[in-house]
């Protein structure tokens, strides 16, 4: 009779864990929203915790760097969390920069849309020129420019030597 009451009481605790899950998966994205993230200058005031999440793996991915190289530590040295709200690091305001850049010469320079060219860039992304580095560099952006520099070298030295002859 006992175990008949506690399974009872198992399946309605699931149940209700089961309602209140679905209850605020459907919450209207403009309540999640009102939870609000501080000091959002780019990126829009109203973006939700998927999409935000979603974005910042994007750019520490593009640059192969975790969230601690834009974000600050908390002032508070006995937490060990970062300080998402805060612009205490050069690199986040770098970063403000980049995206208004990329953004900028998407609309007015790229057409992703509707290019009918398939062998150029059709929309510039943080990896574009980063390729998984934290500073982009012109030698990441074209490998075989290192390459080139290298044979043309060796042709110089090779060219030096036979004109002492």
């Amino acid at each position: 009779m006992e175990t008949v009451k506690y399974k009872k009481q198992g399946v309605l605790l699931i149940i209700s864990v089961f309602v209140i899950l679905i209850a605020v998966s459907f919450a209207p994205a403009s309540q999640q929203a009102q939870v609000g993230f501080k000091n959002l200058k780019v990126l829009p005031k109203d973006i939700t915790k998927d999409k935000l999440d979603s974005t910042m793996d994007y750019y520490a991915l593009s640059l192969g760097v975790r969230c601690g190289f834009c974000h600050a530590r908390s002032a508070d040295s006995t937490k060990r969390r970062l300080d998402f709200a805060s612009d205490a690091k050069d690199e986040k305001n770098i970063a403000r920069h980049m995206m208004q850049m990329t953004a900028y010469l998407n609309s007015n320079y790229f057409n992703f849309n509707n290019s009918t060219q398939a062998d150029t860039i059709h929309v510039v992304t943080c990896f574009t020129c980063h390729r998984g580095s934290s500073h982009a560099d012109a030698l990441s952006l074209l490998p075989q420019l290192n390459t080139l520099k290298e044979e043309q070298k060796k042709e110089f030295k090779k060219n030096q030597k036979n004109q002492k002859k």
